[in-house]
């Protein structure tokens, strides 16, 4: 169980840093439908060329699971970016980075994982570190997050819930991660190249945004097939709240490089977060 919590530590980082490079990209004007079409196309080549690479692009049943979890990332994307055009940042990420409740409690009932008194306890601080951390800023006026905001925030938290146990469906049939992931791009980049189709009614895609999908795209395949390898190890209910934290990685990178204002609720987040995975990493 130890290696499986490294594991999820690894992800949880690299999914952090493509939350920052989301974040320069936005900072840099880079639509969100062009943002996921760009990171598509990068990503789906990148699979395949790693799984041709190591020898583990093996089609098998259980590549259905990932084709299935494709589809539900994209539900979760498309509906979190709807929701932040019409919501705060500041309520919609929050609700959205919950999703590991969805999986957790999937994993509890479906898979009859044990929900222990350090899991529960480390589910709590998980809170409690996703409200300080997320939950802070300041909504941008006239950005208050409305009944269809938060309606939209809820699916996008749901659908990915549910990706990510997928993955731990998927890992459970001891079938390769290049295999599984890369099903889920197979699903994944055709539903993104529509959505933009249907957004401009035109390819007309930012050079500048070729750069941030590239990086976004490498940094993710990393993450996922590292959590693949964990999920395949160890127990859903601790291991994706546990990857799913990436936002500590965020926040500090944002404090420490990227000079951001070190405040007492974002410390006090940071010190929940580290709790959490204390936490859950000894249940």
């Amino acid at each position: 169980m130890a290696h499986a919590v490294w594991l999820a530590l690894g992800a949880m980082v690299l999914l952090g840093l493509t939350d920052l490079v989301y974040k320069r990209g936005a900072a840099a004007g880079i639509a969100a439908h062009h943002f996921l079409i760009q990171q598509g196309c990068c990503f789906l080549p990148a699979v395949l060329l790693y799984g041709l690479a190591t020898g583990t692009l093996v089609p098998a049943r259980y590549m259905l699971w990932g084709m299935a979890a494709g589809l539900f990332v994209f539900a979760a994307l498309y509906n979190f970016a709807r929701a932040l055009r019409i919501g705060a940042v500041s309520v919609i990420a929050p609700v959205y980075r919950l999703s590991f409740t969805v999986t957790t409690a999937l994993a509890v009932l479906i898979l009859d994982e044990a929900l222990g008194p350090w899991k529960l306890a480390g589910l709590a601080a998980a809170f409690a570190a996703v409200w300080l951390l997320l939950g802070g800023g300041a909504a941008a006026p006239g950005a208050a997050a409305g009944r269809g905001a938060i309606s939209r925030a809820l699916v996008a938290m749901g659908a990915m819930g549910v990706a990510n146990f997928l993955y731990k469906v998927g890992a459970a049939h001891g079938g390769y991660p290049a295999t599984f992931v890369a099903g889920q791009a197979i699903v994944f980049v055709p539903l993104a190249a529509l959505f933009a189709w249907r957004m401009d009614r035109a390819w007309a895609l930012p050079r500048a945004g070729w750069s941030y999908g590239a990086v976004t795209a490498a940094l993710f395949l990393v993450a996922l097939v590292m959590l693949f390898e964990s999920l395949s190890l160890g127990e859903a209910s601790v291991l994706v709240p546990i990857s799913q934290m990436g936002f500590v990685v965020t926040a500090a990178v944002g404090v420490l490089l990227l000079r951001e204002p070190f405040t007492a609720r974002k410390g006090a987040g940071i010190a929940c977060a580290v709790a959490a995975l204390a936490c859950l990493a000894k249940s």
